[in-house]
């Protein structure tokens, strides 16, 4: 069993993946490479004065990697609540995991599976991204309505993490890195 399934590799899944494996949760991330990051070019996003988004993707995957997540090209067929959390199901066979954050653009159709609320045809959230299924979360596009940007996304993905990692810890966690804390 693992602590935290990330289904999509996109910003908000690789952020939400990058944060909880740094703090000690190990994580799993499937991903297809069908982000709509492939189609664009950063400008907008803080610290990055230029970037095309494969190659953004590209540097965002090999620094989660470099932390220890594990980070499986394969397509999610099927998600269930079992046991102590989720029963992830891939064509390689299951995972189960404690925490489980979605985020798969604008299908939803993995959450409508779990059986999470919907708001409309958004997934309905509470600020910290988790929906009404304790413990499943979901970001970006399937929680906004048109407001898909890839910074914010990778925001969503955070929150989402810190409230799993406040979870696990029995108080609010902050990450907060300082220079000594870098290696």
């Amino acid at each position: 069993m693992t602590d935290v399934v990330v289904v999509g590799g996109g910003p908000a899944g690789l952020s939400a993946a990058l944060f909880t494996e740094k703090n000690g949760l190990d994580t799993v991330v499937y991903d297809t490479d069908e982000t709509w990051m492939h189609k664009a070019h950063l400008f907008n996003y803080l610290g990055i004065d230029s970037m095309d988004g494969s190659e953004y993707m590209e540097v965002s995957r090999e620094q989660v990697e470099e932390f220890g997540v594990d980070i499986t090209e394969s397509e999610v067929t099927d998600i269930e609540q079992g046991g102590d959390g989720f029963v992830v199901t891939t064509a390689e066979g299951d995972t189960e995991a404690t925490y489980l954050v979605l985020a798969t653009g604008a299908d939803r159709s993995l959450a409508e599976t779990l059986g999470c609320d919907f708001d409309g045809d958004l997934v309905d959230v509470n600020l910290s991204m988790e929906t009404s299924v304790e413990d499943a979360y979901a970001t970006g596009a399937m929680v906004r309505d048109q407001e898909w940007q890839a910074i914010i996304s990778a925001g969503d993905g955070g929150a989402a993490a810190l409230d799993i990692l406040s979870k696990e810890e029995g108080e609010h966690f902050h990450d907060f890195d300082t220079p000594a804390d870098a290696a």
